[in-house]
């Protein structure tokens, strides 16, 4: 059973070689790499033959222009062949047992449509932030229950669940459109959460390297206005309030998914007023001390 690993990756010459070994080393036998390669400008692209000339598992990929974090997202997992697959960072460490351990619940329940792990996630001053969860709604038939479960974790546990670097049934993931947008992996989840159940793995089986990026610092890596980053919430639960008219609901379901987004909406929205609070006060403290 063929699983596809999937790095995108641009100017990553320096983190990429470790990535890709922990990515070849899975005790599941049957394993293919492919490496799109965002038309990095350092020495990714010598690295990546190398490893491509190593190993053939790996297949490697050029793109001669840039198509910026979510083209480059879409182009490994259109060119995947793996039943299964799964996204990872190029600064991503995968345990051997990764994939045949979360392969597992696809076997026994042919509803998932992936499957977290928990991880563990590396801050950029070297401490180590291990999340767990352990809540059971991400399997229920209803589309809502796993909705209301996801933005429960979202907003009370960060990192609790990562499903964009968990396994994927492929051709099933494929058919749900990426959107290009400031947090668009959040509505890239929400659209998941409506197609089918998830199943997790409660083992750290995987390792992330957390980098800390300001909203137009974002924008610009995805390649969408600056203006957007003013208005990332709001945009982004509007674009949610629309997927709820992809997806197959009833009218009840309909009403009730809205309802969870916008209580959502409104939690986020007060958390972000705190943490504005908060930063305003440390500024006003620091200030005060310095003419003291």
């Amino acid at each position: 059973m063929l699983v596809s690993i999937g790095i995108p990756v641009r100017n990553g010459a320096d983190r990429l070689e470790t990535a890709v070994r922990s990515a070849l080393a899975q005790d599941h036998a049957d394993i293919e790499v492919v490496i799109s390669d965002n038309a990095s400008t350092d020495g990714t692209e010598e690295l990546c033959r190398e490893l491509a000339r190593q190993d053939e598992r790996i297949s490697y990929h050029r793109q001669p222009r840039d198509l910026h974090v979510v083209g480059n997202f879409v182009e490994v997992l259109r060119r995947a062949r793996g039943a299964y697959f799964r996204w990872m960072g190029d600064d991503d460490l995968l345990e051997p047992s990764y994939v045949s351990k979360a392969l597992r619940p696809f076997l026994a329940d042919e509803r998932l449509i992936l499957v977290t792990t928990d991880m563990t996630y590396t801050r950029a001053d070297g401490s180590v932030h291990r999340p767990r969860y352990r809540g059971t709604r991400m399997l229920s038939d209803d589309p809502v229950d796993r909705l209301d479960e996801l933005w429960d974790v979202v907003t009370t546990q960060h990192h609790g669940l990562d499903p964009l670097y968990g396994l994927m049934r492929r051709e099933r993931v494929a058919a749900v459109p990426r959107p290009l947008m400031i947090r668009e992996d959040e509505v890239y989840a929400t659209m998941l959460a409506l197609t089918a159940p998830w199943g997790h793995v409660p083992e750290p089986l995987a390792h992330r390297s957390l980098r800390e990026r300001r909203l137009p610092g974002i924008a610009a890596a995805l390649g969408v206005p600056a203006w957007t980053a003013r208005f990332a919430t709001t945009l982004q639960f509007r674009a949610m309030y629309r997927a709820l008219g992809i997806v197959e609901l009833s009218a009840q379901q309909r009403g009730r998914a809205r309802a969870v987004l916008a209580r959502t909406y409104w939690r986020r929205q007060r958390q972000m007023l705190t943490h504005r609070g908060r930063k305003l006060a440390g500024l006003a403290a620091r200030a005060v001390s310095s003419k003291g």
